[in-house]
C-alpha cells in the first residue's frame, strides 16, 4: 500500500471555509481527502466495521462519492461536525438511534489505528469545558483574570463589587440564529443593578475585565506556532471584523512554554489561544479553543497556517 492510498479524514459540516482551505491545500498536494459531516448519517454516509482477535478495525466509512477504508486512514482533521439526528423517528426512538449513532459510528472514528487526530474528539470534549481550561492555564503559568462561575444572585453581586469593571461571556459558545444568521452570544459588563434571580437558573460566567491595548489570537499548529495582535478598539473583536488591524509578533517564550504545556494536557495538537495584550505588555490569558478559527488571518499577514495545517495531516502518524 503506497502512501497515496492513506486518506486524510475531514470531518466537519458542509459550510466550513478552514476546512475547505486545507482541502484544496491537500488536492493539490496529491493527498487523498475523505470529508464528510457525521450528521449526514445514516442519509447520505454508512459505515461497516469489524474487529476481533488482536487486529484492529476492518471495514470502511462511505459517502456517495469516496470511500476511506478505516486501517488506512494517515489522519483525521475533527472540526465542527453536526450533530445525528433522527427527525423521521417518535422522540423515544430518535434518542436511541442517536446513542447508537454516537456511540457506534462516533466511537469507531474516535479509535482508528495508526492515524493522527488533529484533534482527537474526546480530547476536544475535554478542553472545551471552559471551568477545566481556566484551571489548566492557570496550573501552567499563565495570568488568569479573576473568575467566578456561579448561580447566586448574591455572589455574582458581591463578586462585581469587588473587581469594578466585570464582563459576562458565556460558558459554552452556543450559536443562535439572527434572521437565519449564526450570531455568538458577544462579551458584554454587567453591573451590580443588572444581576437579578434569573441568574439562579443557569451558571453564570463574570471576569473582571482586562484593561487591554489590543487582542492576541495565536494559533499553534504542531511545532509551529502563529501569533497576530489584532488591534480593534473593541471589547469583544469576534462582533466586528471590519475594525481590525493585524499585525504578526512573536510570543514570549513564556506563553510558548505555557501553551506548549497547555495543548500537552489536553493532548492537543492544535490549539486557538486568546489573549488580552495590557499597556505592561503582559499576555492575560482568555481563553484556548481547540477547534478555533484562523484562515480569516491568513491573507492580511502572509502567515502560511493553511500549509501548516496541511503539513500535519499529510505527514501524520503513518508519514512520521
Amino acid at each position: 500500500m503506497t502512501n497515496n492510498d492513506h486518506p486524510v479524514l475531514v470531518v466537519t459540516n458542509l459550510d466550513d471555509p478552514t476546512a475547505d482551505f486545507v482541502i484544496a491545500e491537500l488536492h493539490d498536494r496529491g493527498v487523498p481527502v475523505v470529508r464528510f459531516d457525521s450528521g449526514d448519517f445514516p442519509a447520505t454516509l454508512s459505515c461497516s466495521a469489524a474487529i476481533g482477535g488482536t487486529d484492529s478495525w476492518r471495514g470502511s466509512v462511505q459517502t456517495p462519492s469516496r470511500r476511506a477504508e478505516l486501517g488506512a486512514v494517515r489522519s483525521v482533521y475533527y472540526r465542527r461536525p453536526s450533530g445525528f439526528a433522527f427527525p423521521h423517528l417518535d422522540r423515544q426512538d430518535e434518542r436511541f438511534a442517536v446513542a447508537q449513532a454516537r456511540y457506534g459510528l462516533g466511537g469507531i472514528l474516535t479509535s482508528l489505528p495508526g492515524c493522527l487526530y488533529v484533534n482527537h474528539p474526546n480530547r476536544i470534549g475535554d478542553a472545551e469545558y471552559k471551568p477545566a481550561g481556566l484551571a489548566a492555564a492557570a496550573a501552567v503559568g499563565f495570568t488568569v483574570p479573576p473568575t467566578l462561575i456561579t448561580n447566586v444572585p448574591h455572589d455574582a453581586r458581591a463578586f462585581i463589587k469587588e473587581h469594578g469593571t466585570v464582563i459576562f461571556k458565556s460558558i459554552s459558545v452556543p450559536l443562535y440564529l439572527v434572521d437565519g444568521k449564526a450570531r455568538t452570544v458577544p462579551v458584554t459588563e454587567v453591573t451590580v443593578d443588572e444581576i437579578d434571580d434569573s441568574v439562579t437558573g443557569t451558571m453564570h460566567l463574570f471576569q473582571q475585565c482586562v484593561h487591554k491595548v489590543a487582542d492576541v489570537r495565536v494559533t499553534v499548529i504542531g511545532d509551529q506556532i502563529f501569533a497576530v495582535r489584532i488591534d480593534s478598539g473593541l471589547l469583544d473583536w469576534r462582533t466586528d471584523y471590519n475594525t481590525h488591524t493585524y499585525t504578526p509578533l512573536a510570543a514570549p517564550p513564556t506563553v510558548e512554554r505555557s501553551m506548549r504545556a497547555y495543548l500537552k494536557h489536553f493532548g492537543l495538537v492544535f490549539g486557538a489561544f486568546d489573549f488580552a495584550l495590557t499597556d505592561s505588555g503582559e499576555w492575560i490569558f482568555i481563553e484556548c479553543n481547540p477547534s478555533g478559527q484562523w484562515a480569516w488571518m491568513e491573507p492580511p499577514t502572509g502567515l502560511p497556517m493553511t500549509a501548516a495545517l496541511a503539513d500535519l495531516l499529510e505527514g501524520g502518524i503513518r508519514g512520521q
